[in-house]
């Protein structure tokens, strides 16, 4: 990314940066607007964004009616500079705009074939020990580094997991059921399939300790995947089939779905004791969860011959000395374009002169970092 700017967004009225392909450390107060700029940046991709908040979360504070917000960007590509950018408009609802070199995408997907982003944000330190929900959108969002339709898929999936819900709780016809259980088993298996992939082909390179961040056991568990290892994926369309039709009734009861990719889990070991990762202590499980978001950055690398965009807010501050100087080494050999937030600059003294980019962040306002090669 070579040029960012917003306008309307959180506490910003109007912010731009003109960057290079060097590490960004935004540095400031609690409350400054570090968070909200990585999450600006990380609609860039698919999604939500790094809060998962509702669009009409993002208008500026105090903004005049009607103002919305936008994103923009120039990225490099392997095809050379392209301008992208999104937005809302209140007008748009609960749609919001995605430009691409000018012209307007039909969907958010076309962002993927530019921008890829993984974070890491501090109530992701609970990972590992809170619901199973957190760890599904984790690995979701390495997929869609690789797969830009299986955001399309999740989304649909939920959707009609709902109007299931609904439907089963009206007391609803059974050849609608069918159909929507038809229409679950389809994207479900998809998407079981895409994470079993995609974790199974991460799991490689996890596996190799990464510096002093530890080698790591992932896979992905649950009924569906099951299924995938003991036959093809027709096979296991027609068994979530006809376990969402037997399950009718205690799902009418319950609510929701017993089976499904929405109860699928994502498990890690830390192979240096074997021990899994909720039972590891909380330093071990933020070197676990950074060890897994270099490696999907190395297999993107690989594979699609780009590295993602990494937004690591607050990280550097709750490593030691060591592996501080670990993960800023495996940045830079990387050459992932990386935003890091902290309160003090200090903390990253581990770069070298001209080795990152400086920004100072002072209440919605961005300015060059005094001491330091500006941005």
């Amino acid at each position: 990314m070579f040029r960012l700017r917003l306008t309307g967004f959180r506490c910003y009225e109007s912010a731009q940066l003109d960057l290079d392909a060097r590490p960004i450390v935004l540095t400031g107060a609690n409350g400054a607007g570090k968070t909200n700029l990585l999450e600006a940046i990380s609609l860039l991709a698919p999604g939500r964004g790094l809060r998962g908040a509702r669009l009409e979360e993002m208008d500026r504070h105090g903004a005049p009616e009607g103002e919305g917000w936008t994103v923009a960007a120039t990225v490099a590509t392997p095809g050379g500079m392209v301008e992208i950018g999104t937005g809302h408009r209140p007008e748009t609802v609960n749609r919001r705009v995605v430009r691409i070199d000018g012209k307007q995408s039909r969907s958010q997907t076309g962002l993927s074939d530019h921008v890829s982003a993984v974070w890491l944000t501090p109530p992701m330190d609970r990972l590992f020990t809170e619901g199973a929900s957190g760890r599904r959108r984790f690995l979701d969002r390495l997929v869609f580094g690789f797969d830009a339709a299986h955001a399309g898929r999740v989304s649909a999936y939920e959707h009609t997991l709902r109007e299931r819900a609904r439907l089963l709780r009206e007391g609803g016809d059974a050849v609608w059921l069918d159909t929507l259980e038809g229409d679950m088993a389809e994207r479900g298996v998809a998407i079981a399939a895409a994470r079993r992939e995609l974790t199974a082909r991460l799991a490689r390179l996890c596996e190799a300790p990464a510096g002093l961040f530890p080698g790591a056991a992932v896979a992905v568990t649950g009924q569906v995947e099951e299924w995938l290892d003991d036959g093809p994926a027709l096979a296991a369309e027609e068994r979530l089939r006809a376990a969402l039709r037997d399950s009718r009734p205690q799902d009418a009861a319950a609510g929701g779905a017993a089976v499904g990719p929405h109860r699928s889990d994502l498990a890690v070991r830390h192979l240096g004791h074997g021990m899994p990762a909720a039972l590891c202590s909380t330093g071990e499980q933020k070197a676990l969860l950074i060890a897994i978001v270099l490696a999907n950055a190395r297999l993107q690398t690989a594979e699609r011959g780009r590295v993602p965009l990494l937004l690591l807010d607050e990280v550097a501050a709750h490593l030691d000395a060591g592996r501080r100087e670990a993960l800023f080494a495996e940045i830079l050999a990387l050459g992932a374009q990386t935003w890091f937030t902290g309160t003090d600059r200090s903390v990253f003294d581990s770069f070298s002169a001209g080795q990152a980019q400086y920004v100072a962040v002072r209440a919605g306002r961005l300015e060059p970092a005094t001491g330091r090669v500006p941005f």
